[in-house]
């Protein structure tokens, strides 16, 4: 498990690292601050930045990061 905070991606709520490690489908850890601004989609699975629509889409593994 990387370093950083996990988010659970159904309940956009932080779960503890021992959390995340068992469901690594549905949390994204984040690292650092978010430093952009706007709204951004992230992927629970792949880790990477995803459309409005893919998120849409995919509500219990997708995380929206709000600035």
């Amino acid at each position: 498990m990387a370093k950083g905070h996990a988010r659970s991606a159904i309940t956009g709520r932080y779960v503890t690292k021992a959390t995340a490690t068992r469901n690594p489908r549905t949390t994204v850890t984040e690292h650092g601050g978010n430093h952009s601004s706007g709204t951004h989609h992230r992927s629970a699975i792949s880790g990477r930045y995803v459309n409005k629509a893919t998120a849409t889409r995919h509500p219990r593994t997708t995380v929206t990061e709000k600035d």
